[in-house]
C-alpha cells in the first residue's frame, strides 16, 4: 500500500506513525496508525520507527507500507530541553519562558539577572539543546546581558544560542559567542517595550535550531536525513495544531494528559473585560507544562493532591492500592477506572495552573480589581489529546472538571464550553503535517474531534 504522507511521532517509551491520503486534495484521509517501543536503548530510534511502520502495514492488512513523504516529531531523549536566561523575572523571563514553552521545549533551568557560579555549574550539568539568551527592553539595560553572553560563553557549554534580548548589544552578543565557538542565532526581542510581548520571531527559532541540532538520540541523523520539512518537537507540533484549529474554531484549550506529564495549550484572546485588567501581557497562544501531574509516573503524586479519601469515595476503593498494579494502558475495569479518575484530576489541577486570576487588591483609594495570568473564560472548545482522552473509554468526561463554576475567581473555561477528543490520536502529527498541508491538517483535526458535518 502506498499513502501520501507518513507521520512519525518518536516518544521516550513509544513510537507512533500516522498514515494520510489525498493531502493535497480536497479529501484527505486519515489511513490508519502503528505503533511500536522506542528504540533508544538499542542505540538507534530508526528500528522502533520501521517496526512501527511493519505494525502498520499489519493494522491496514496490506504488508508493507510506501509512503511518499516522511514527517516527524520527537520527544525522545528528554525532548528539547532547554535553559532560559533574562534580567527581570516577571518581564524578559517571563516572555523568553513562553516562547520556549510554546515551541515545545522541556525548561530545565529559568534564571534572571546576572548569572552565579552555582548557575553555570548547573548548565553544565544540564546539557542542554538550546540556551535562550534575553533582557532588556530595547535600548535599555545593556550590562547584565552582556555580562551573561561572557559567561555562557566561557562555560563550554555545547549547546547553541538563541540571543532574543536588547537589540542595542545584538552585534557584541553575536562577537562574544561566535569568538567562543558557540553556534548564535539573533532574533527580536521578546520584551522589545514594557509590557509587549513579541515570543513568535524566538519560538519559530527555536524549533529552526532543534531541527538542525537533534541528534542526541541515537539513530535521529538518519531519521532528519529521511524526513521531509525537518523534526518538530512533539509539544511544539501539538501547538501548531491548536493554532491551526483555532483559526476554523475559534477561541480553545487541548489538554493532553500523558503517564508523565500534563500539557495544557491556550488559544485565546479572552474577554475585554479581564484584558483591561491585566496586570501584565499574556500571549494568545500559551503552553504550560506539569511535570508532576501523569497518570502513570506520577500517580502517587494526584492521590495527593486530589485527596486519598475523596477518590476512594468516588471510586468506591481506596486508588493507592491500585497504584501497585497500575498499567500503562489499563486493562481491567478497575484499572481503567482509577486510571480516567487519574486523568481527570490531572487535567482539572494542570487546568487551574494554566489559568489566571482575578484578585482584589486594597490601596489608600480602596480596592482594586486586578487579573493576572491566562483568561480562558472565552474559550468554547475543551479539546482532549494524548493517549488518557483518546483510548481511555468516555474520555470527553475527563475534560468536564476543568470548566469554572459561577464565582470562581479563576479564569477557567465557562460550564458551556463543548468537550471534544481527538479521536483518532493525531494532532500531533496534524500539526507538523500543517506546515505542507495546513487545509488537509485542518480537515483531519475537524474530522478526528468529531465536528464534521
Amino acid at each position: 500500500m502506498t499513502c501520501d504522507v507518513l507521520v512519525a511521532e518518536i516518544g521516550s517509551t513509544t513510537t507512533l506513525v500516522n498514515a494520510f491520503g489525498g493531502v493535497d486534495g480536497p479529501r484527505p484521509v486519515f489511513l490508519g496508525q502503528g505503533e511500536a517501543l522506542t528504540t533508544v536503548r538499542e542505540g538507534d530510534v530508526w528500528l522502533g520507527l520501521e517496526r512501527a511502520i511493519d505494525e502498520l502495514g499489519r493494522v491496514l492488512g496490506t504488508g508493507r507500507v510506501e509512503y511518499g513523504a516522511l514527517l516527524a516529531t520527537s520527544s525522545a531523549a528528554g525532548g528539547l530541553r532547554m535553559t532560559v536566561h533574562g534580567l527581570v523575572y516577571d518581564m524578559t523571563v517571563k516572555a523568553a519562558k513562553e516562547a520556549a514553552l510554546g515551541a515545545g521545549a522541556v525548561l530545565k533551568m529559568v534564571t534572571a539577572g546576572r548569572l552565579t557560579d552555582m548557575d553555570l555549574d548547573r548548565l553544565r550539568s544540564i546539557r542542554p539543546n538550546i540556551i535562550l539568551l534575553a533582557g532588556g527592553v530595547d535600548f535599555g539595560e545593556r550590562e547584565t546581558v552582556l555580562v551573561n553572553a561572557r559567561l555562557i560563553a566561557d562555560a563550554h557549554v555545547a549547546a547553541p544560542v538563541i540571543y532574543a534580548g536588547n537589540r542595542a548589544v545584538r552585534d557584541e552578543v553575536r562577537g562574544i559567542l561566535d569568538g567562543a565557538g558557540i553556534a548564535v542565532t539573533v532574533v527580536e526581542n521578546v520584551y522589545p517595550r514594557v509590557d509587549v510581548l513579541n515570543i513568535e520571531p524566538a519560538r519559530r527559532a527555536i524549533q529552526r535550531v532543534f531541527e538542525e541540532h537533534i541528534v542526541t538520540a541515537p539513530g535521529m541523523g538518519r531519521v532528519r536525513e529521511m524526513t521531509r520539512g525537518g523534526i518538530m518537537p512533539t509539544p511544539g507540533a501539538v501547538m501548531a495544531a491548536a493554532r491551526l484549529i483555532y483559526e476554523t474554531i475559534g477561541d480553545l484549550v487541548v489538554i493532553d494528559v500523558g503517564g508523565a506529564t500534563t500539557d495544557v495549550h491556550s488559544v485565546t484572546e479572552g474577554s475585554e473585560e479581564i484584558s483591561r485588567m491585566l496586570t501584565s501581557p499574556e500571549p494568545l497562544a500559551k503552553r504550560t507544562v506539569e511535570g508532576d501531574l501523569g497518570v502513570f509516573v506520577n500517580a502517587g503524586n494526584i492521590v495527593d493532591l486530589a485527596g486519598r479519601d475523596r477518590l476512594a469515595e468516588d471510586l468506591g476503593f481506596d486508588p493507592a492500592e491500585g497504584l501497585d498494579v497500575l498499567e500503562p494502558v489499563p486493562s481491567t475495569e478497575r484499572g481503567i477506572r482509577l486510571a480516567r479518575a487519574l486523568a481527570t484530576e490531572a487535567a482539572r489541577i494542570a487546568v487551574v495552573r494554566h489559568a489566571g486570576e482575578v484578585r482584589h487588591l486594597y490601596g489608600p483609594l480602596g480596592r482594586v480589581t486586578v487579573a493576572e495570568g491566562k483568561d480562558l473564560t472565552r474559550v468554547r472548545w475543551i479539546i482532549g489529546t494524548g493517549g488518557a482522552a483518546a483510548r481511555l473509554p468516555e474520555g470527553e468526561s475527563i475534560l468536564e472538571a476543568v470548566k469554572g463554576r459561577r464565582g470562581d475567581t479563576r479564569l477557567l473555561p465557562p460550564p458551556d464550553a463543548r468537550c471534544v477528543v481527538d479521536r483518532d490520536y493525531i494532532m500531533a502529527s496534524c500539526g507538523v503535517l500543517g506546515r505542507l498541508y495546513p487545509e488537509a491538517a485542518r480537515t483531519l483535526m475537524v474530522r478526528s474531534l468529531g465536528l464534521a458535518g
